[in-house]
């Protein structure tokens, strides 16, 4: 059964000013990196590459289809704030991610020492030059992140071309696979940072010709994406086609034809549209009371926070189908 989810906007909740937008608070990311480090040489230390495939959150950029100017019910710099704060949530879980890769790759070197050794680097993507230099500003008046990123600017006639060239230049700095993510999936598990790079290391160690990850998007694409240095793929014809076919699909044709094997984690929802924000909202404040009992759960509280401030809510239609399943019960 489908229902029209709705958002309702109680302005009596809002007070003068909306909650800031920090970088990154909880004081024990980014230690593990710089605790774990082993004195001891492993034989092959593979090279991985986080990338936020990413606009900058500039009003008229971002989330345009949440403006009111398209069906929307915010303002291009509401739209704009909103995306910001998932920007920073999405970084902030991927920092997460990685530093308990690296907890779990000091175990293994300890009691292994000639096991592999994993280096984990983030890079941000954007394009042009000078939205390269905003998205940096963007960080860095934050705050302090706990790690360093790495800024490049993306090139191309498409956005095919655009993400074909974020992943070149990473491989061609000797990274041995790239993973990456955007910045509007607020509801992104930490699991699949951490899945995604793993099954990329199965790959590199297990397979002639690498492999690909990925998580499905609700419409057909995909919210995360990766593969190996040794996959031979690309993005060409995926997302800019003129035959309809759904990025997902593409993918998938793509490892069939050059018989690269593929890992799929379960499917996350990026916001779009009102719907989409909706069923994130949601999701997000189910996370939050949810953490209470499980202490691993994500919570991105600063798109949260935002969502609070601004009074939404999310209802749907009375429902007055009674249901009453004679014929199942019967």
């Amino acid at each position: 059964m489908s229902v029209d989810t709705q958002l309702i906007s109680d302005q009596t909740a809002k007070t003068a000013e909306p909650p800031a937008i920090s970088a990154v608070q909880a004081t024990n990311l980014g230690v593990a990196m710089s605790e774990q480090k082993s004195t001891s040489s492993a034989p092959t230390t593979y090279k991985h590459a986080l990338l936020m495939f990413s606009k900058p959150p500039l009003p008229g950029l971002v989330k345009t289809r949440l403006t009111r100017a398209n069906g929307g019910i915010f303002s291009e710099e509401e739209a704009a704030e909103l995306f910001h704060r998932s920007l920073f949530d999405v970084m902030e879980l991927c920092l997460k991610a990685v530093d308990e890769l690296e907890a779990e790759d000091a175990l293994a070197l300890a009691a292994d020492p000639s096991a592999p050794r994993h280096e984990y680097h983030f890079f941000i993507s954007t394009t042009p030059h000078s939205n390269v230099e905003i998205m940096r500003k963007t960080f860095e008046d934050a705050g302090d992140w706990p790690r360093e990123f790495t800024y490049i600017m993306d090139s191309g006639a498409n956005f095919d071309d655009h993400f074909d060239d974020a992943f070149s230049q990473i491989f061609s700095l000797g990274f041995d696979s790239v993973l990456s993510v955007g910045g509007d999936i607020p509801m992104l598990p930490y699991s699949h940072i951490i899945n995604g790079f793993r099954w990329l290391q199965y790959f590199l160690e297990h397979s002639e010709t690498g492999g690909l990850v990925q998580a499905p998007c609700q419409e057909c694409g995909v919210s995360l994406i990766g593969w190996t240095r040794t996959a031979p793929m690309d993005h060409q014809e995926v997302y800019y086609n003129m035959t309809g076919r759904p990025a997902l699909d593409a993918y998938v044709q793509k490892c069939g034809e050059n018989n690269v094997p593929m890992a799929s984690l379960t499917p996350v929802a990026d916001v779009d549209d009102v719907q989409d924000l909706a069923h994130a909202i949601s999701l997000a404040r189910s996370a939050r009371y949810t953490q209470q009992f499980q202490s691993d759960f994500y919570v991105p509280r600063r798109f949260l926070e935002w969502v609070d401030w601004r009074g939404l809510k999310v209802g749907t239609p009375p429902n007055e189908d009674r249901d009453s399943r004679e014929g199942i019960d019967a």
